[in-house]
């Protein structure tokens, strides 16, 4: 898989004791990666980092990515052969709260990890990992296109626009003009799902903590639409654009923004979310709708055109897939008690690979 890029590589996650950091780190695992993380402590209790610690990582460093001396020495003793830079402030709701951290996290901290490998001269290429809310959102039913405005209306969009232009600006006046310098690229998501995220403030937790405590569902924006996919979707790409970026190099085609986000059909309401997951772990959910909360986007999808004609990059599992995966991972471990969620959490990436080659999907060749 991966043109077998990762096989014995020296692989840098930042924020890896996040949801999208550990499934990441254990799929490199499982690719023969030498999987080296740089993060703070798990931002929740449960984690997903609980469940991969022991498995995934050849080493962990806990560091702040807004202490550029600290990261940079990190960067430097860990001399990476690949990044894939993750560590975020992933909250829009605690954007409204803490906006000066979001800011600094997301754009600041990706400003001192390119620095850093800009100061170390590693050739590694160096994807850095945004968000399908870094457009400029006009609510429209329109699918965003790497090439639309960058913006935002709260401060995590904004932040996250906001690391999109210094991953472009350090590419253009740094990476580019260095023969010693890799690639740098962005890849912007859509709403992603998968078993491990404990995240306050996103619908997915929200819905297994009321499950687990059998109580009602509290949905705050029913009719919002967001582009919805499994971890694994996203990862796939990211994994694949890394071992294209690996053998065609910074003057390539690849070496740009890309969206890997799901199918049409998956762009579905919250409520629509919501009445899938009661399909799996029965319940109930309560709308909660108050035109007093922050502002939320009520419309966003991503367009995958590119990552399709460039990558031959594509989607594997549908709406329903995405959901029923997710939930059963949640019930395996909370409802079910299994004691091996190390071992369920690789054979939902082997399910996965499976339903890829099974679609002959470009990566799986």
């Amino acid at each position: 898989m991966f043109l077998g890029f990762y096989q014995d590589k020296r692989v840098l996650v930042t924020g890896y004791t996040g949801f999208k950091g550990g499934w990441v780190s254990l799929w490199l695992k499982s690719l023969g990666a030498q999987v080296h993380g740089i993060s703070l402590p798990p931002p929740t209790n449960p984690s997903l980092h609980e469940v991969v610690k022991t498995h995934a990582f050849a080493s962990e460093t806990e560091c702040d990515v807004r202490d550029l001396e600290s990261l940079a020495t990190a960067v430097k003793k860990i001399q990476p052969e690949f990044i894939f830079h993750m560590a975020a402030q992933p909250i829009v709701r605690r954007s409204y709260t803490e906006p000066l951290e979001t800011f600094n996290v997301n754009a600041v901290g990706t400003a001192n990890l390119l620095e850093s490998v800009r100061r170390a001269e590693l050739p590694c290429p160096v994807i850095v990992i945004t968000s399908d809310k870094c457009y400029e959102n006009r609510e429209q039913d329109y699918a965003y296109t790497e090439t639309d405005p960058l913006g935002g209306h709260d401060v995590y969009s904004m932040s996250k626009a906001a690391a999109e232009l210094v991953a472009q600006s350090w590419n253009k006046a740094f990476f580019i003009p260095n023969p010693k310098l890799g690639p740098v690229v962005t890849v912007r998501a859509g709403n992603v799902i998968g078993g491990g995220d404990y995240a306050q403030d996103r619908i997915v937790p929200d819905c297994i903590r009321a499950l687990c405590e059998k109580q009602p569902i509290l949905v705050r924006n029913p009719a919002a639409v967001r582009p919805w996919q499994h971890v694994l979707e996203c990862l796939s790409g990211y994994l694949w654009l890394g071992a294209r970026l690996a053998r065609e190099g910074k003057n390539s085609p690849v070496a740009s923004a890309f969206n890997f986000g799901p199918d049409a059909a998956a762009q579905q309401p919250v409520q629509k979310l919501v009445e899938a997951v009661l399909r799996d772990w029965p319940g109930e959910w309560q709308d909660v709708s108050d035109p007093r909360h922050p502002h939320e986007a009520k419309l966003l999808t991503l367009s995958i055109n590119k990552a399709a004609a460039v990558l031959d990059w594509h989607p594997v599992w549908n709406f329903s897939e995405a959901v029923s995966h997710t939930v059963n991972w949640y019930r395996a471990r909370h409802d079910f008690k299994n004691t091996d969620m190390l071992q369920f959490s690789q054979s939902q990436i082997e399910n996965y690979v499976d339903a890829a080659r099974q679609k002959k999907i470009a990566w799986t060749q």
